[in-house]
């Protein structure tokens, strides 16, 4: 997998490529949690490039989720693929985050 970070004014996009899996669980949590260290209003994971979450995949986005809430950042997901959101649906997990078709539509969110 592949991580690249960029800001937009408050609102840090994280741009992941590759599968969402147990491999890049300590990266991942890494980059989230030097993110929320620098008080970020937002933070929007890139999803567009993400073909396939497995379990671990699903336990760090649910880590994300609380970790944002307990540092007073917002997560938004933009761009799930039909793979990918489907396995969010399957594991009754599409209600626990907010998602966004569009990577714009998710930055302007926190307008």
């Amino acid at each position: 997998m592949k991580v690249k970070t960029q800001d937009y004014g408050d609102v840090t996009v994280i741009a992941l490529q590759g599968e969402l899996d147990a491999d890049f669980t300590e990266l991942l949590r890494n980059t989230i949690t030097n993110v929320t260290a620098k008080r970020r209003a937002g933070l929007v994971l890139d999803m567009r490039a993400v073909g396939f979450i497995d379990s671990q995949g699903l336990e760090l986005l649910l880590w994300m989720q609380q970790h944002c809430s307990e540092n007073k950042t917002q997560l938004r997901l933009a761009g799930l693929d039909e793979n990918c959101a489907k396995i969010l649906e399957v594991t009754r997990l599409d209600n626990e985050f907010d998602r966004y078709t569009e990577l714009a539509e998710a930055v302007k969110s926190f307008a």
